[in-house]
């Protein structure tokens, strides 16, 4: 089932935390569509939640050295 959601993340300042946010999000299996915007703080991310599901996207994030806020 496709779903899609919107996350405020801090600290995200520039283009490498948009690219690592990006190509880690995106590489998880069963999402579709990342994007990172960095004037609001927030990804919105389009993804297959019978693949993905939400915690294990907010983890990756969080790997990356970024704080999820929900």
């Amino acid at each position: 089932m496709a779903e899609k959601t919107t996350l405020n993340v801090s600290g995200m300042t520039c283009g490498h935390c948009v690219k690592a946010v990006e190509n880690s999000v995106g590489a998880l299996e069963g999402v579709e569509n990342v994007k990172v915007n960095l004037e609001s703080n927030s990804v919105e991310i389009d993804y297959q939640a019978d693949t993905v599901n939400l915690t294990q996207i907010t983890d990756t994030i969080e790997d990356q050295g970024y704080d999820v806020q929900q």
